[in-house]
């Protein structure tokens, strides 16, 4: 398939000259009195726009952009599933949009119904027994978790003790930086030569010190920790908590459970797991859910309901208090629900079933090709190695941009060389996947001189990352200067 990028020479919007046939009413007089002297101003730094100059500006950018509607995006451990329009249009309605968050709890009754029928759905998911839905990301969800640990040591007096928190080497990079900004110290433990948790390192960083095991399973290697039920009983034994990073929630829906495997705090990613768009940083909302003896640590307010009215519950005096403003990122939540009622739970299940299917398929056809570095039944994600070909992933990365395919995670998890983090999620159909493996196995084949060179076929060709990085140019300000 041959790929052409649609090309604009975009002006910025401050350069448009279109002239606009919109005028702020009035003389200005009941802004002055609304507003302090010195904050009112005559003049605004605004470029003169028609509405028609500003639409075709953002729809030609659109243009030259790739997203989700298009095809596979297939970002490691990101989970970047196809947007469900119904979910669109749902949270779309008046009724939820223009809601005011400080409306009082009688007149937003459907809104609290929906957020206290996502709590038990999330509970019964998770087979744990209570969520809070505050969180606004899964790295906010895993502080969240760390500060519900954090009270419960110091609850218990243990917290001038328990003041370490063990990482697998495999962990996602917001797990040690949520301990460390919980206050703890991070103690990491390397995996085995089959990529589970080296049992004998767990058991020899295990002491009175641990407060918790953060692990995520399956594993961003998209392997199933078969020692998860050993583990728990490892870290139990040694007085300390474990917590499940939920990013990985799409491999096991309806087949197993963070309390089935024994953990007691759990977050989720509801942009990832329950279909919301989340590139370019956001949206995102990352409940978390505990065990029965950390309920009374969770976030206030969570959502009751008594049996006649729902109402916002602030009862607890244990809370690590609010985390979020208001009712959280209710648009995600919202998504969030229409997702599960959509499929419910058999619908969920057979969406992990196939999410693994097509894994394993992508990860049948590449190995053929990419080394994979510990083998085994992959679950959501597969993480193959371009070391055996000597080519760089980077490289691999660039030509399938070229060729009208997104690149996956490329150099995560850290202890793989070379990696290519592929996660194809349920949303895509065999004739996508077959285009993304045909494009790896053409980058392969285009040789060594050919993958540096691209891409050619953008508006953009290969740019400096480091620089793009670290000298981001982002606002007319640091334009003009």
């Amino acid at each position: 398939m041959s790929y052409h990028q649609a090309t604009y020479d975009e002006r910025l919007l401050n350069e448009f000259r279109s002239g606009s046939t919109f005028k702020i009413p009035g003389d200005g007089s009941a802004a002055e009195k609304l507003l302090p002297s010195g904050m009112a101003r005559k003049e605004l730094p605004l470029p003169s726009l028609a509405e028609y100059d500003a639409v075709r500006h953002f729809t030609r950018l659109s243009q030259m952009n790739y997203s989700v509607d298009l095809g596979i995006y297939p970002l490691g451990s990101c989970t970047m599933k196809y947007n469900p329009k119904y979910a669109d249009k749902i949270v779309s309605m008046e009724q939820f949009a223009e809601m005011h968050p400080l409306q009082p709890d009688y007149s937003v009754q459907g809104s609290l119904r929906i957020m206290y029928e996502l709590q038990e759905y999330l509970k019964k998911i998770s087979d744990m027994d209570a969520v809070t839905l505050q969180p606004l990301a899964g790295a906010h969800g895993e502080f969240t978790g760390i500060l519900i640990v954090r009270k419960y040591l110091e609850d218990t007096g243990q917290l001038d003790m328990r003041r370490e928190i063990i990482v697998p080497d495999s962990a996602h990079g917001t797990n040690p930086a949520s301990a460390a900004m919980g206050g703890f110290n991070v103690v990491e433990v390397p995996s085995d030569s089959t990529g589970m948790v080296d049992i004998d390192a767990l058991r020899s960083a295990l002491s009175e010190k641990t407060a918790a095991l953060m692990i995520t399973n399956p594993s961003t290697l998209g392997l199933f920790e078969r020692n998860v039920v050993q583990i728990a009983k490892l870290v139990h034994d040694a007085g300390a908590l474990l917590y499940y990073d939920g990013a990985n929630f799409n491999a096991i829906l309806g087949i197993t459970s963070p309390g089935i495997m024994g953990f007691d705090i759990v977050h989720f990613n509801l942009h990832k797991t329950f279909a919301t768009p989340h590139g370019g940083g956001g949206p995102g909302a990352g409940p978390v859910a505990v065990k029965k003896r950390l309920e009374k640590y969770l976030p206030i307010p969570r959502i009751g309901f008594d049996g006649k009215r729902y109402f916002e519950d602030f009862s607890s005096d244990k809370s690590v208090g609010r985390v979020s403003p208001y009712y959280g990122a209710f648009g995600v939540l919202l998504r969030a629900w229409a997702y599960i009622t959509y499929h419910g739970s058999d619908g969920l299940e057979a969406n992990s079933r196939k999410a693994v299917l097509n894994t394993n398929y992508v990860s049948r056809r590449l190995s053929e090709y990419l080394s994979d570095p510990y083998g085994g039944v992959k679950k959501h994600e597969v993480v193959l190695s371009s070391s055996n070909t000597g080519e760089r992933a980077l490289d691999i990365a660039k030509y399938l941009i070229d060729n009208g395919v997104h690149a996956p995670t490329i150099y995560f998890p850290l202890i793989v060389k070379e990696a290519l983090m592929i996660e194809p999620t349920e949303t895509v159909n065999r004739d996508d996947l077959d285009a993304f493996c045909d494009a790896v196995i053409g980058s392969l084949k285009a040789g060594h001189e050919d993958l540096h060179q691209r891409p050619v076929n953008l508006s953009v060709g290969r740019i400096d990352e480091i620089k793009a990085a670290r000298d981001q140019i982002l606002t007319w300000s640091a334009i003009k200067k």
